[in-house]
């Protein structure tokens, strides 16, 4: 992405933020630690996604089974643990609304569900959002500073008052549920959307939403539409009358390719430990149980 960043949060001034390669990927693992600590991930959010989809995630589109959806209430719970499991090495997904540091990847802050960043407007977009909800938050005084060090690794006006602000909002359900927000409407929604539209059920959706949370849900050379993009050059989708599981691997063969551009993306086990796992089994509607590596750990969901 090339657009600029508003003040509303509407764009971004880095195209991946994590296109350095010597920056190192919270996603990325070096042993089984919490990732959040070794470097950033690499998503982008934006305001419109290419190609342009009209509807509701919430709505079943012809030839994917409400079974199958992402949207229902216990498979969006599989996809957020799903996420979180390579986001943070933890199920509880819950338990990032607190978090935030400066994980030293030239992008500020990161922070909260889905890490959102003081450099690249997310979490200025986060603030306003939460602020126009609620304006007397203790986040709300540093909205000016958020403004200034946006497309910026500064903390100038920020620093360590701003992230025990942050942790003390973090308890706050409002902020919480703008987090959540924010989360759906920049990556969950367009992604599952454009999942359904091809005609993919729930593992293709989640590979979608997944995408989009480390490389972006905007075409700007990397993005989500940009996989799809390849994958589409050597495999037609469900809705295009292609095989799904034929398209998917397709897909996930060009996340991997965009991954491995970059040496803190290179452990590929976020797509061969759990993606392809469940793909290779047959699982395209992510049906429990399931069990998962991701970056050296183990993980599974046998109930909810």
């Amino acid at each position: 992405m090339t657009t600029s960043v508003s003040e509303a949060g509407a764009g971004w001034i880095h195209g991946d933020k994590s296109r350095s390669a010597s920056s190192q990927q919270r996603s990325t693992a070096n042993s089984g630690s919490n990732k959040r600590n070794n470097g950033s991930s690499s998503k982008q959010p934006a305001v419109t996604t290419s190609p342009s989809v009209t509807g509701s995630a919430t709505a079943v589109l012809p030839g994917v089974s409400s079974l199958l959806d992402l949207t229902s209430a216990d498979k969006k719970e599989i996809a957020m643990r799903l996420v979180s499991t390579a986001e943070n090495s933890s199920l509880d997904w819950r338990a990032q609304f607190s978090y935030i540091e400066d994980i030293g990847d030239g992008r500020g802050y990161t922070g909260g569900i889905v890490g959102f960043c003081s450099g690249t407007g997310d979490m200025l977009q986060l603030v306003q959002s939460y602020t126009a909800t609620k304006p007397a938050n203790p986040l709300a005084p540093y909205l000016s500073a958020l403004k200034q060090v946006n497309g910026t690794e500064l903390h100038t006006g920020l620093g360590d008052t701003f992230v025990a602000a942050w942790k003390l909002a973090a308890l706050d359900p409002a902020f919480q549920q703008a987090q959540e927000n924010l989360r759906d409407e920049v990556y969950f929604k367009p992604a599952v959307t454009m999942a359904k539209t091809d005609g993919l059920g729930a593992l293709g959706q989640f590979a979608y939403y997944d995408a989009a949370v480390m490389h972006g849900p905007d075409a700007w050379g990397g993005g989500l539409p940009d996989i799809r993009k390849t994958a589409l050059a050597s495999a037609k989708t469900p809705t295009q009358g292609g095989d799904e599981k034929a398209y998917l691997q397709a897909f996930l063969t060009a996340r991997k390719v965009e991954m491995s551009k970059e040496s803190a993306h290179r452990d590929l086990t976020r797509i061969t430990g759990a993606q392809e796992k469940f793909l290779n089994a047959g699982n395209l509607g992510l049906q429990l149980p399931l069990t998962w590596s991701m970056y050296g750990d183990n993980f599974s969901i046998t109930s909810l």
